[in-house]
C-alpha cells in the first residue's frame, strides 16, 4: 500500500495486505537450530552462503540453451513501451504516473493533462527521474509513491526505498518546479506512516528513537511535525505500545474534496486483524466505539465508511456501513451506523473509493469483478452498477477528488489490460487504452471448476488451457495459490506466462482456496490459526482434482507461490511431495516455529497463531516446513527464491530451507537477489531474469 493510500490521499483502500498488523509473542529460536546465523540479514556468513548457493545452482538454469531466449522474450515484454500508464488523478484534469521502461529501469514520475492523455501522442512532462537521481546520489532508489497535499497537489511527500526495502526515506517535492524543496520536510529511512494535515504540518508515525518500534520493527508513536522542526521537536498526539503494530500505528486524515480537514485519527492494531481507531482531539485521543474487526475505508459527503470483518450491532461480517462524521466526533464511543451494502454469500467487497459525490465499490461475485456507484440522499444510499467489462478482474486505479470520474483497469487471463474512464454520476464509460496481446491466446480457453475439500467445502479454481488439450493426464501444468490475509486471487493477464508457458503447451491454474478474500471475511476466517490446515487441504484438493479430471499427473504438475504462498509451497513439499514434480518457493515463510522472532514475523500472529501458545503451537508444528523436512523422502527438486533486501519476509526463511535441504542431501536450486525487496526484483531487468529462471526450471522439470 502506498503512502498516499494509507493517508486516504487516493481514497481507495483494498481488502488487505500480506502483512497488516501484529501482536507480541514470547516464542524463541530453537536452541538446536544450527542456522540461526542466517537471520542476520547481511551478516558475513549468511551472505557467503547466499552467494555460494547462487554460484552453485544458477548455472543449471542459465546454461540451459533455452534460458537466453526466455530472458529476451521476458525482457521485451516487461520493458515494452506499449504498456498502460498507471495514472492517478491530481487536480483540474491533471494525471500523474510512475513509468518504467528499458531506458528508465527505475522509472520516472511524470504528469500529463487528461485531454492530452486521451490523444494518440500524450505530452508527458517528467517530474522526477529516479534513474538519474540514483546515479547522482550513488544509490539504488526504488519508487514507493507520493502523497500530495490537496487541493493543489503541488507539494508532495515522495517515498524512496534503498533497493526495494519496505523502509523508506521521505522528501518533500515541488511538482511545479520539479525540485525537492530546500529545507522542506524530510524523514530519514524508516517504516514511517504519515500524511499531510496542512501545508506546514505533517502527522507521522515513526521510530522517533531506536526503541520506539514494535516487536516486528514498526512505529507506534504518532506525532505532529511542523515545517522547520527537527524530528526531536515533534509533538506527540497518540501512543500505542511495543506490542502493537504489524505495519504499526497509522495516522488517518479525513478531508472534504476542497482539502478541508474534518477529522484526524490514529489506527492502533492489536494483532494481525484486530485494531482500534482513535479520534485525535485537542483534549487527547478518544477511542471510537467500533468493533476490533473493522476497517475504515474512506470518507464521503460527511460520512465515514467502514467494512466489517465480524458481526456487530445488527450488521453482518462483510457489510459496508457508514457513520455520520459529525455525530462520530460528538460521541466517538457511541456509534450508530447505517447499511450501505450487504454482499451475498458469493460476493465480497474488494475496494472502496470516493469521488466528489459518490462512493465507488469494487465487488467480486464468484471471483468475477463488478463496479457499483452509491449516492446518498434523504432516503439513504441508492446504487447503480457501472457498465464496465464483465467476466474480468477489475481494479479501481484512481478516483477524482473534484469530480466524479474514476479510472479503472480490466483484465483476464487471456485479455490484456484495458483502462477505462468512467463517470460515476452518469455511468458513461470510455476506453482510454488497451494493451496489444503479448502472446497468442487464440487457441486458449478459461474454465472455472470446483474441487471438494477434506471437510466438504467447495473450492473454486480457474484453468487456462489449450482448446485442443487431450484429457489424458499428460499436460504440463502450473498451479498457483495464496490462501491468506483475505487477499483475493482473481484472473490476471501475464505476458511472460503466456509467452513462456501457455504458448509452449503448458496449462495454468489458479486456486481460490480459503484464507483469501474471494468470498469475504468468512472465507478468510475459515483458515485462521487453529483452522490453518483447511487452507492446505483446499490446495491439495484442487491438486488432486486436476489429476482426477485427467488434465495432468504428478509427473507433470508443478506449483508456485510467494510469501504466504511460499509457505503453502513448503507445506506441499513436506506433506504431499508425491503430487508434484516442480515447486517454486518465492520469498517464503518457512520456519513457522521461529517465525515470530524473524524480521516482521510477529506481525502475522493473528493469521497463523503464536508458537508460544501450546494449542496453536501444536497446529503450527504439524505443518511448519522447516521442522517437517525429513531425510530419505522423495522430494522433487525445488527452486527457492528470496531477496537480501526483503525486510518484510526475512530471507532467513529461504536460506534456512536451502541449508536444511543441503544438510539432508537433497537436490535444490537457490536464487537470492541481492536487491529487490519483497517483490524480489528492484527493476525491470531483474524481473525479466527472475521470469527466465522460473520458466527454464519449469520447462526442465515438467516438459523435458
Amino acid at each position: 500500500m502506498s503512502a498516499r493510500e494509507r493517508g486516504f490521499g487516493r481514497k481507495i483502500l483494498g481488502a488487505g495486505l500480506a502483512a497488516i498488523c501484529l501482536t507480541s509473542t514470547a516464542a524463541l529460536a530453537a536452541p538446536d537450530d544450527p542456522y540461526t546465523y542466517m537471520e542476520e540479514i547481511e551478516g558475513a556468513q549468511a551472505m557467503e552462503f547466499a552467494k555460494a548457493e547462487n554460484a552453485r545452482t544458477m548455472p543449471r538454469l542459465q546454461n540451459d540453451p533455452r534460458y537466453a531466449g526466455f530472458y529476451e522474450d521476458a525482457k521485451k515484454i516487461v520493458t515494452a513501451r506499449d504498456r498502460i500508464p498507471s495514472v492517478d488523478f491530481a487536480r483540474n484534469g491533471v494525471l500523474r504516473d510512475h513509468w518504467q521502461d528499458a531506458q528508465h529501469v527505475r522509472g520516472i514520475w511524470r504528469t500529463v493533462s487528461l485531454a492530452s492523455y486521451r490523444t494518440a501522442n500524450p505530452e508527458w512532462k517528467t517530474l522526477l527521474d529516479i534513474d538519474a537521481l540514483s546515479k547522482t546520489e550513488n544509490a539504488n532508489w526504488v519508487w514507493k509513491g507520493a502523497n500530495c497535499l490537496r487541493p493543489s497537489e503541488r507539494f508532495c511527500l515522495v517515498a524512496l526505498s534503498n533497493g526495494g526495502k519496505d523502509a523508506i526515506e521521505v522528501r518533500e517535492f515541488d511538482a511545479d518546479t520539479g525540485q525537492f524543496v530546500a529545507g522542506g520536510f524530510k524523514l530519514p529511512e524508516g517504516k514511517h506512516r504519515y500524511s499531510w494535515i496542512d501545508a506546514d504540518t505533517l502527522i507521522v508515525s515513526a521510530a522517533w528513537a531506536p526503541t520506539d518500534v514494535t516487536t516486528s520493527g514498526y512505529p507506534f508513536i504518532v506525532k505532529t511535525l511542523k515545517r522547520g522542526q527537527t524530528m526531536a521537536d515533534a509533538k506527540e498526539v497518540y501512543r500505542g505500545t511495543a506490542a502493537d503494530g504489524g505495519y504499526g500505528v497509522s495516522p488517518v486524515v479525513l478531508r472534504d474534496p476542497d482539502g478541508t480537514v474534518q477529522a484526524v485519527l490514529a489506527h492502533r492494531p492489536l494483532d494481525t486483524f484486530n485494531g482500534e481507531y482513535y479520534l485525535i482531539t485537542p483534549g487527547g485521543p478518544k477511542k471510537l466505539g467500533l468493533p476490533t474487526r473493522a476497517t475504515l475505508r474512506g470518507y464521503s459527503s460527511g460520512r465515514a465508511l467502514v467494512t466489517l470483518e465480524q458481526d456487530w450491532a445488527g450488521f453482518k461480517e462483510g457489510d459496508l456501513i457508514d457513520f455520520d462524521l459529525a455525530a462520530l466526533k460528538d460521541n466517538p464511543d457511541t456509534l450508530k451506523g447505517t447499511l450501505v451494502l450487504r454482499p451475498t454469500k458469493t460476493q465480497a467487497v474488494q475496494q472502496v473509493g470516493t469521488t466528489k459525490d459518490r462512493v465507488v465499490v469494487h465487488l467480486l461475485d464468484n471471483v468475477k469483478g463488478q463496479i457499483w456507484a452509491f449516492k446518498r440522499d434523504a432516503k439513504g444510499w441508492a446504487s447503480t452498477r457501472l457498465d464496465v467489462p464483465k467476466d474480468s478482474t477489475l481494479k479501481i486505479e484512481s478516483t477524482e477528488e473534484d469530480g466524479d470520474k474514476v479510472i479503472l483497469s480490466a483484465q483476464s487471463f487471456l485479455q490484456p489490460s484495458s483502462q477505462w474512464l468512467v463517470d460515476a454520476a452518469t455511468g458513461k464509460a470510455e476506453k482510454l487504452q488497451s494493451l496489444p496481446a503479448k502472446f497468442d491466446a487464440s487457441n486458449q480457453v478459461v474454465e472455472q471448476f470446483w474441487a471438494t475439500s477434506k471437510d466438504g467445502t467447495k473450492v473454486p479454481y480457474f484453468v487456462v488451457r489449450s482448446k485442443n488439450l487431450k484429457f489424458d493426464g499428460n499436460a504440463p501444468t502450473l498451479l498457483n495459490a495464496y490462501g491468506g490475509f483475505q487477499i483475493s486471487q482473481s484472473p490476471a493477464y501475464s505476458g511472460e506466462r503466456g509467452k513462456l508457458w501457455l504458448e509452449k503447451g503448458g496449462v495454468f491454474v489458479v486456486a481460490n482456496i480459503r484464507g483469501g478474500g474471494e468470498f469475504g471475511p468468512r472465507w478468510h476466517n475459515a483458515g485462521l490459526k487453529l483452522d490453518r490446515m483447511r487452507v492446505y487441504d483446499d490446495f491439495f484438493a484442487v491438486s488432486q482434482d486436476l489429476i482426477k479430471r485427467k488434465i495432468t499427473n504428478p509427473r507433470k504438475l508443478g506449483i508456485v507461490g510467494g510469501s504466504n504462498g511460499g509457505l503453502l509451497m513448503g507445506v506441499a513439499l513436506t506433506q504431499h511431495p508425491e503430487l508434484y514434480s516442480a515447486i517454486i518457493i518465492q520469498v517464503p515463510l518457512f520456519d513457522m516455529i521461529g517465525y515470530t522472532h524473524i524480521g516482521a514475523g510477529a506481525s502475522w500472529v493473528g493469521e497463523y497463531g503464536d508458537p508460544a501458545n501450546p494449542a496453536e503451537r501444536k497446529v503450527i508444528e504439524s505443518y511448519s516446513p522447516y521442522q517437517n523436512l525429513k531425510p530419505g523422502k522423495l522430494y522433487p527438486t525445488v527452486f527457492i527464491e528470496t531477496s537480501t533486501k526483503d525486510d518484510r519476509v526475512h530471507p532467513a526463511h529461504a536460506r534456512k530451507a536451502a541449508a536444511r535441504l543441503k544438510e539432508m542431501g537433497y537436490d535444490y536450486i537457490y536464487y537470492e537477489n541481492i536487491d529487490g525487496g519483497h517483490a524480489a526484483a528492484a527493476n525491470l531487468n531483474e524481473r525479466a531474469t527472475r521470469a527466465a529462471l522460473e520458466y527454464t526450471y519449469l520447462t526442465q522439470r515438467l516438459m523435458d
